[in-house]
């Protein structure tokens, strides 16, 4: 059972804090724009009587954002945002080290809607989010609080969605910053992270061939496009389904098959949703797919494949191997349902590679630091971080690899700007 000192923190084992350490030490070493930033504020405490809730994957590499706000002067009191992402030994050595932390592996639902409370119980001055469930639980049960919150941040595209509709409809009580939408985000940690990740994910709970299987993506977003990508990499025959025309274009361009769920369901062996709606895996799909089927999410909520569903036309189920349920239905056929619908990449494996949670977290401690900088100077809307963040974010990242890159001179400059300039 998870242990509990004066609900400073409650995790799973504090003897896994050696452990935990290691992988967090590991994680510092890949992460060089988040240690230039600890060290270049950890002089001037810019978050110095700050209080930060957070409610995010506890991983290596959060614990390395953890530990940057912390040398920022900011408190923290932390939870997951998923019940089975929390790396047990990782949230032990922050506990360990004295940082208020509420999460363990394989929590149920009424078990994590109380951590995030324990994370609000310190009174929060700022909220750092991903899937907006923190958000949402201090605007829902906890409106004292939120009255003196400056503002949050937030980490994901579901989240981010939920909260634009929260603001279209007058109901958010502090501005948000998404931090999905910076470029140095998405367009690296959405892409290479979640594909390479849920890669990982899949053959961790299966150790199957990829090359020569019908792989379909549901979606073809960023992270959608990311998994194609190293799907088709490790020789997998890749369909996408979608239900936006101009992503089912690009998709098709890009050299995959593009067609409907209904019409990838027979042929597919492998089944990723990447989509952010529920029900994209229903009923007649897990009828009609071939024996042996594997299905999995890298979503951000397990409702994008209807388990319930599924349940009803099982006649049995057992756990094959970790992370991965054999599911047999009526007729005697076989279906796989990993990490229980939950993020494949993160229950399964261990979520995105460090160097790209790199950029990703950078940009959630400048957006803290804005907000910080900013207090009461903001409207209750939802923010993108600005060109300049996601510049520095960039320029810093190819310093550190070692990269240098052309500049434009002076002249450059008039003709880019100089529309009277001609052939």
């Amino acid at each position: 059972m998870p242990s509990e000192t004066a609900l400073k923190h409650k995790v799973f084992d504090l003897a896994l804090a050696e452990e935990g350490r290691r992988k967090i030490d590991w994680a510092e070493s890949r992460m060089p724009v988040l240690m230039e930033l600890r060290d270049r504020y950890s002089k001037t405490k810019p978050l110095a009587g700050t209080r930060i809730a957070g409610c995010l994957h506890v991983t290596k590499e959060t614990a390395v954002l953890i530990r940057t706000l912390i040398a920022a002067g900011a408190e923290i009191s932390w939870s997951g945002c998923n019940p089975l992402s929390t790396q047990d030994s990782v949230a032990a050595a922050l506990a360990d080290e004295g940082t208020s932390i509420f999460a363990w592996h394989g929590m149920n639902v009424e078990d994590f809607y109380w951590c995030i409370d324990r994370t609000i119980d310190f009174g929060p001055t700022m909220t750092l989010d991903d899937g907006a469930d923190l958000i949402f639980t201090i605007h829902k049960r906890f409106k004292d609080i939120a009255a003196n919150v400056w503002g949050g941040t937030e980490e994901t595209t579901t989240g981010v969605h939920r909260l634009r509709a929260m603001a279209d409809d007058g109901a958010l009580s502090y501005p948000v910053i998404a931090v999905n939408d910076a470029e140095t985000k998405w367009d690296f940690d959405n892409v290479y992270g979640t594909g390479q990740s849920s890669l990982d994910g899949i053959l961790r709970a299966t150790s199957v061939l990829m090359a020569a299987k019908n792989f379909v993506v549901a979606g073809y977003g960023h992270c959608g496009r990311g998994c194609a990508m190293r799907a088709k990499g490790m020789g997998a025959n890749v369909i996408v389904t979608e239900v936006n025309p101009v992503a089912a274009l690009k998709a098709t361009l890009e050299g995959f098959r593009v067609m409907t769920m209904d019409e990838a369901a027979p042929i597919g062996d492998i089944f990723i949703t990447a989509t952010g709606m529920k029900d994209v895996l229903v009923e007649r799909h897990f009828e009609s797919m071939r024996e042996g089927a594997i299905i999995c999410n890298t979503g951000h909520y397990d409702c994008e494949i209807n388990i319930e569903q599924m349940e009803a036309l099982k006649v049995s189920k057992r756990e094959i191997r970790s992370d991965n349920e054999e599911y047999t239905m009526k007729g005697g056929k076989r279906i796989y349902l990993l990490a229980q619908g939950r993020l494949v990449n993160l229950a399964a494996a261990e979520g995105h590679p460090s160097e790209v949670m790199d950029m990703s977290f950078a940009n959630q401690f400048l957006a803290m630091k804005f907000l910080a900088d900013n207090k009461d100077k903001l409207e209750n809307k939802v923010y993108t971080a600005s060109k300049e963040q996601d510049q520095e974010i960039a320029t810093l990242k190819l310093s550190t690899m070692g990269l240098v890159i052309d500049e434009l001179t002076e002249d450059q400059i008039k003709y880019a700007t100089d529309y009277s300039s001609g052939t």
